[in-house]
């Protein structure tokens, strides 16, 4: 009896296990929607783009200035290069120091 009920059992509990993985899957995917709401609404604001193209973009009004400011304020010019950039020939067509920088890089 027990060799007859053990295959039904154990599609039983595979069955319900696939059911706990979709429900978790599917609670994840409504959260990620949900999100993806709140960010579409967060867009359709126009002060929201203002603020985002002023962030992300650097964009300023007509009248303002920017001012962006680097690490340690102090502005460090090193026209060293780096040793592939050296290697490579000024006389070179493009594809030719592609090429080059792509072998010299490794």
């Amino acid at each position: 009896m027990a060799l007859a009920i053990a295959p039904p059992v154990k599609h039983y509990f595979t069955q319900r296990a696939q059911i706990s993985a979709l429900n978790s899957q599917l609670a994840s995917d409504n959260k990620a929607l949900e999100a993806a709401r709140q960010e579409l609404l967060l867009w359709q604001d126009p002060e929201y783009i203002k603020s985002q193209a002023r962030e992300r973009l650097h964009f300023v009004l007509p009248g303002e200035r920017q001012y962006i400011v680097t690490e340690n304020g102090t502005a460090s010019n090193t026209d060293e290069g780096t040793k592939v950039a050296n290697s490579l020939t000024d006389g070179q067509p493009w594809y030719s120091r592609l090429i080059a920088s792509i072998t010299e890089a490794g």
